[in-house]
């Protein structure tokens, strides 16, 4: 197969990747999964930890091989056309992989050279990189000087250095100040809007999933669990509203959690979520209609034991559809 004009940048069918324990028992960390990123949008993956995330992407990256399935980028096969895949993608690692002791545009030249870039065109595309990434009045200082943010924006243009047709991102703004959170996420914007690039975004932050994302996917123990536009996702929450009541003890029985379901009208599910940051515990019910559920919900849990110490009512959003369908917040 050669580069397709279709719609769809990367197309996956039936991917899987089993491994197998120290005793031989097979685990698998990916189910058959089926998967569209269309040409030119931004589609976040999202999946708590251990949801099989990070080895999806690592065989759609050619990293590693499946067991099961293809994916295709631009028509071409992981499997059967690695380095032609690999070429129209650019990868923008959690891990900052810059050399500390050479200047922005240094590190830009050595692994443009490593492209197969060199001379005119070089100077050229790390000139394009820099104006991108915001950095041309700081590009002859040694990377060692940045803050934190500011060498992320370097490992951005690392992965820009090819103008890939898709370029994956893994949490780029993990550990950054807010000033240089809000370039990155101008910038990933700037990549859909004016240069028409595809990109594959992971993030544990749900409001940077809402404020990029043209559409979402959910992993959970490997497989594919909801998919789409954020409105057709919203779909899938109802009109719950979520009450947030935070609370001043490790964590609330089941018992007591089934009896906010079964006594109080309207309330679907209730679960409690640990910040592993903080460790503060909040206990999340869903309810019809939160604000006339919540007098019942604060008595129920007085009733219990369970003391509240403060409380939000929230309205549908893409974090109420990710603690629906997995049970977890997307930190856990």
């Amino acid at each position: 197969m050669t580069a397709s004009s279709s719609p769809s940048l990367v197309q996956i069918r039936g991917l899987g990747k089993t491994y197998k324990r120290a005793d031989g028992t097979p685990v698998k960390a990916v189910k058959n999964i089926d998967l569209d990123i269309l040409t030119g949008e931004i589609f976040s993956l999202l999946g708590p930890n251990g949801a099989g995330k990070s080895t999806t992407i690592s065989m759609i990256s050619g990293l590693i091989p499946p067991t099961q399935g293809e994916a295709h980028i631009g028509g071409y096969s992981i499997v059967k056309q690695p380095m032609q895949a690999k070429r129209l993608m650019g990868v923008v690692p959690q891990e900052i992989a810059l050399y500390p002791t050479l200047s922005a545009r240094q590190n830009l030249e050595f692994f443009g050279r490593m492209y197969d870039m060199q001379g005119a065109a070089l100077r050229q595309r790390v000139d394009e990189v820099l104006e991108v990434i915001d950095l041309k009045d700081r590009q002859h200082d040694r990377v060692e000087t940045f803050s934190g943010g500011m060498k992320r924006r370097v490992n951005i243009g690392v992965g820009l250095l090819n103008k890939p047709q898709l370029i994956y991102m893994d949490e780029p703004t993990v550990g950054i100040d807010p000033q240089n959170r809000r370039r990155i996420l101008d910038t990933v914007l700037l990549l859909r809007e004016q240069y028409k690039m595809t990109v594959l975004y992971t993030t544990h932050l749900m409001e940077e999933a809402q404020e990029l994302s043209d559409r979402v996917g959910i992993i959970d123990h490997g497989e594919i669990i909801a998919c789409g536009t954020q409105t057709e996702l919203m779909h899938r929450v109802g009109e719950e509203d979520r009450l947030i009541l935070s609370i001043d003890q490790p964590n609330v029985s089941d018992t007591v959690l089934t009896r906010f379901q079964t006594e109080i009208d309207g309330v679907q599910r209730a679960v409690c979520e640990i910040n592993p940051d903080d460790h503060s515990v909040k206990l999340i019910i869903f309810a019809q209609r939160g604000r006339k559920a919540l007098p019942d919900a604060i008595r129920l849990a007085n009733d219990a034991g369970v003391k509240v110490t403060s409380v939000e009512v929230r309205e549908p959003d893409l974090e109420s559809l990710f603690l629906k369908l997995t049970g977890r917040a997307l930190r856990d």
